[in-house]
């Protein structure tokens, strides 16, 4: 199994690096500065005028869109192994990186979704700007008031009512609500409680203005603001038409597991690109930091720490890439082992590296002087997301018992 790039890949990871070292890392200090601002006028939640900068300057490069896979966009014919490479690069700056060349979540799952399964008229009104970067989504499936790891608990109710759908019900961790761009949700409710167990879920496209939706907060993560936000929503007789279902009724499960198996490649070889990013500013700290008469670098417990962390970020990227490539060999339901797998590992993977990063940093390492804090938080918090680890250890070990 080949697992590196295409030699077409090859140049837009190169492209990717040039990018990052010439307008993303420059910009960054940048980004927290505006957001800073933003906070202080009591917008959180803008977006900086430094990404939409970035935004012109990658689309004008070509670095627009890389997700989509070449079966969708032969623009750049990119396989999914083939992003990988290029995602990895984009974790680096994982904050800002993404969003500059619309490759970010929940979009991309989102835009995924609206190709695969959306009518002419959906992606007429939702696809084509979210492609072009001119409007955000958001995707509410997880709720608070049932175990939401088993998506088959969600409990928000989508009635039929005449021409059109009535839904009640409250969602959380809906990333990207409190973004003013945010135009509409992907929500995932039940239309049929007596159906099979699987056949019950249906997704519907509801417009941000729709009444009845209220967006009550913002959820931190380990104190930490989302710029796009973590949205605590209610929906409340919330109607919609019956032309804004996606597919059809009783295929939201289905839906959501067919939105998650390139994502989490994405996800995955971001977090080792967060893990490299703090592997390098270890060895940096380690060389310029002096402790009881030498270099951090010098201690055995500081090298046992930079030595783990180059062997288990090796480990976390040939699994991912063997995902990726089998994805494109045989599906995602054929990789099923393999991304579950993968998204065990590289989270916890990027959790350790820098965790180590952040003890080798001492006090400067769990302040804001570094982006070392806020890199553990979403790492963290990936282990949480797309499913938590237990469902996929779960998975796995059936999946092997089965053989």
């Amino acid at each position: 199994m080949d697992l590196g790039p295409s030699d077409r890949a090859r140049d837009y990871v190169s492209r990717t690096r040039e990018f990052l070292e010439e307008f993303v890392y420059p910009a960054e200090s940048v980004y927290a500065e505006q957001r800073r601002s933003l906070a202080a006028e009591g917008r959180t939640h803008e977006l900086p005028d430094v990404v939409e900068e970035l935004k012109v300057a990658a689309r004008e490069r070509g670095l627009w869109n890389l997700f989509l896979p070449d079966s969708t966009d032969p623009a750049h014919g990119l396989s999914v192994l083939d992003y990988a490479h290029v995602a990895e690069w984009t974790g680096r700056s994982v904050e800002i990186a993404p969003e500059a060349f619309n490759c970010s979540a929940p979009d991309t799952g989102n835009m995924e979704v609206l190709h695969m399964f959306g009518s002419i008229e959906q992606q007429q009104r939702w696809l084509q700007p979210l492609l072009d970067g001119r409007i955000r989504s958001g995707f509410s499936m997880t709720e608070p008031d049932v175990a939401s790891s088993d998506a088959t608990n969600i409990s928000t109710r989508i009635e039929r009512d005449g021409d059109s759908y009535v839904i009640n019900g409250r969602k959380w961790w809906t990333t990207g609500a409190l973004d003013p761009r945010c135009e509409v949700l992907i929500v995932m409710g039940k239309t049929d409680p007596d159906a099979d167990k699987h056949r019950q879920q249906s997704m519907v496209l509801v417009p941000m203005n729709t009444p009845g939706l209220m967006v009550h907060r913002s959820l931190p993560v380990f104190g930490y603001h989302d710029q796009h936000g973590h949205g605590d929503i209610e929906f409340r007789d919330v109607r919609v038409p019956v032309a804004n279902l996606i597919g059809e009724e009783g295929s939201g499960f289905a839906i959501a597991q067919a939105r998650l198996g390139p994502g989490r490649i994405h996800h995955c070889m971001r977090m080792i690109g967060v893990a490299e990013r703090a592997l390098e500013m270890m060895v940096a700290r380690a060389k310029e930091r002096v402790a009881f008469g030498k270099p951090l670098a010098d201690q055995g417990v500081v090298q046992e720490a930079i030595a783990l962390s180059r062997i288990e970020i090796e480990q976390a990227r040939l699994l991912t890439l063997k995902a990726a490539a089998m994805i494109d060999e045989v599906g995602a339901k054929g990789a099923r082992t393999e991304i579950a797998a993968i998204k065990v590992v590289a989270p916890r993977v990027a959790c350790e590296v820098v965790d180590r990063a952040i003890q080798v940093h001492g006090g400067a390492g769990v302040s804001d002087d570094t982006p070392l804090a806020a890199m553990y938080a979403g790492a963290r918090s990936l282990r949480l997301a797309d499913g938590p680890d237990e469902v996929h250890l779960r998975d796995i070990a059936r999946m092997e018992l089965r053989r």
